[in-house]
C-alpha cells in the first residue's frame, strides 16, 4: 500500500471514531486550512502532508502521532516517489 493511502485510511478511521461527519468538522477541530486538507485528501493529488500538518490533524482528531502510526497498516508501505518499500524498519531498494 502507498504511504499516502495508509495515512488517508487512518484519517478516515479517526474521523469515524470522533463522529465527524464531514471534512468541515476536521477543519474546525484542527485549524488547518480547508485547501490544505482538500489538497491531500482529494483523489487528484497524492502529496503527503507535512509532519506539522499531520500533527495538527491528529490534535483535531483527538489522537497523537504515536497512536496514529501505531497500526499494522504501516508495517509494509511503499514510497511512491522513490518506488521503495518500507518494511519493518528496513529499506528495500
Amino acid at each position: 500500500m502507498k504511504l499516502e493511502d495508509a495515512i488517508k485510511l487512518r484519517i478516515d478511521f479517526y474521523l469515524a471514531q470522533n463522529n465527524m461527519k464531514s471534512l468541515w468538522d476536521l477543519y474546525k477541530a484542527s485549524g488547518i486550512p480547508k485547501s490544505t486538507i482538500n489538497a491531500f485528501l482529494s483523489n487528484d493529488r497524492t502529496r503527503l502532508p507535512s509532519l506539522p500538518t499531520l500533527l495538527h490533524m491528529c490534535e483535531g482528531l483527538n489522537t497523537n502521532l504515536k497512536d496514529f502510526f501505531n497500526d499494522p497498516i504501516f508495517l509494509d508501505v511503499e514510497d511512491e516517489e522513490d518506488d521503495n518499500t518500507i518494511s519493518n524498519n528496513n529499506y528495500k531498494l
